[in-house]
This record gives structure tokens, C-alpha cells and sequence, in this order.
């Protein structure tokens, strides 16, 4: 073999690893790159709203998503649980959610389903009382650490408070209010988008 052939495909294979090092450190670049585009942990813990598709939730299902670190619930609540929230107002502490609105229950919210649609409700999972986080107890009847004609909702395992299917806390109980409404909002007809409501308020 002559020496410009030799020559010639040494600079074919110096060429060819420079080209294939270079490609490698190009995709190394663009990886982190493009996933600048999804919100991180960070963002996600900071309040970065959270979009939720509802569509294909059946009835009295419930879905748990996370804004700014603190669990919200989403659930579709069946014609009989939106039945059960009429005619025990007696029994609540706040039933009308008159305490600290603007903290607790936005205007959209204010309303005997408190919610945007009667048939999803949306609230953060934690008791307004020691920041426990309360089970759902849906089925009605008597149960153990439930009055006899409970109509479906929430307990708190950790002191007994407990909250119907509309977050509102029952009277003589250790919460102080009722489960805080988050902000939110429709971006669609199936699709929940949890941390900014209507007016862009987080």
C-alpha cells in the first residue's frame, strides 16, 4: 500500500471519530435542553399549575395529584352524593363556607356543591385543624368512627373530624374550617387545570 493511501485513511478514521464524538456530545447538550420544556420537581413544589384529564373518571372515583406540595383531590361525584349534600346544613359548622373565603373557598366556590361543576369536586387533602391528611369514607351508613346517618365524606383518623362530600366540616369537631378549595379551573370540558383559576390567580 502506498503512503498516500495510508495517509488517506488515517485522516478517514480521524475524521469519522471526530464526527461521531462530536454527534455524542450534541445529543448530550440537546437531552437536557429539550427537557427544560416539562416543569421540573422544583417548579411542580413552587405551584406550577397541574393539568388533570377528568373525561374518563367514572363515578365516585377519586384522583390525588400534587401543587405546591400538598395532595388535591379531585372527585366525581355521583347523583346520589350530590343528593346527600342537601338538608344537613344543620349538622355543619359553616354549611354556607362563610369563614375566611378568600383563604378557604374562592368565589367560584361558594355554593352548596362548592364547586365550578357540581359533578367534580376539587379540594386540597389536608384538615385545616394539625395537617393531617383525612380518608375518604364515601360509603353512607353507619360505620366505625361515624354517626349512624353518615351520608358519605371524610374522616380524619388523627382526631375525628369529620367532612361531608362537599369538604364541609361537622359541627363540634377539632377542625376549625371546612377543606380549602384550591384555585382552579376548565380548560376544557374534560380537563382540569389545578393551581390558577379564571381570573389567573394562583
Amino acid at each position: 500500500m502506498s503512503q498516500d493511501k495510508v495517509v488517506d485513511a488515517d485522516r478517514r478514521f480521524w475524521v469519522g471519530t471526530t464526527c461521531a464524538v462530536g454527534g455524542v456530545a450534541a445529543v448530550g447538550v440537546a437531552v437536557p435542553f429539550v427537557s427544560t420544556f416539562a416543569p421540573s420537581e422544583r417548579a411542580k413544589a413552587a405551584g406550577a399549575p397541574v393539568e388533570v384529564e377528568v373525561g374518563d373518571m367514572q363515578p365516585g372515583e377519586m384522583r390525588t395529584v400534587e401543587w405546591r406540595g400538598r395532595p388535591v383531590w379531585i372527585i366525581r361525584r355521583t347523583p346520589e352524593q350530590l343528593a346527600a349534600l342537601k338538608g344537613i346544613d344543620g349538622q355543619l359548622a359553616d354549611p354556607e363556607s362563610e369563614r375566611n373565603p378568600n383563604e378557604i373557598t374562592p368565589e367560584y366556590a361558594r355554593n352548596e356543591y362548592r364547586s365550578i361543576k357540581p359533578e367534580y369536586f376539587v379540594a386540597v387533602g389536608i384538615c385545616p385543624h394539625l395537617g393531617c391528611s383525612p380518608t375518604a369514607r364515601f360509603a353512607p351508613g353507619p360505620q366505625p368512627n361515624l354517626p349512624a346517618d353518615w351520608h358519605g365524606g371524610f374522616l380524619c383518623p388523627c382526631h375525628g373530624s369529620t367532612f361531608d362530600m362537599a369538604g364541609r366540616v361537622y359541627k363540634n369537631k377539632p377542625s376549625p374550617d371546612n377543606l380549602t378549595i384550591p384555585p382552579y379551573q376548565f380548560v376544557s370540558d374534560t380537563r382540569i387545570l389545578v393551581g390558577v383559576d379564571e381570573n389567573n390567580k394562583a
